[in-house]
């Protein structure tokens, strides 16, 4: 039968800290014999071009295959 996981206030404070401010992104959590052993942050940024550098690149520099 699988130990119950206990969270406590310190666990529970060190996953808001990682969840605070993640905008893209995941928070993994493994646990060993019902005991929280490492938190894992994933973040990822999301970019998007301007305008007007998208159209640019479109027609003025085609994408070429490589062979």
């Amino acid at each position: 039968m699988p130990k119950p996981l206990q969270i406590d206030q310190f666990w529970n404070d060190r996953i808001s800290d990682q969840l605070n401010g993640l905008e893209y992104g995941s928070v993994l959590i493994t646990v060993h014999d019902g005991r929280i052993v490492q938190i894992d942050r994933t973040e990822r940024k999301r970019f998007d071009p301007p305008a007007s550098a998208e159209n640019r690149r479109s027609s003025d520099n085609p994408i070429k295959s490589v062979k």
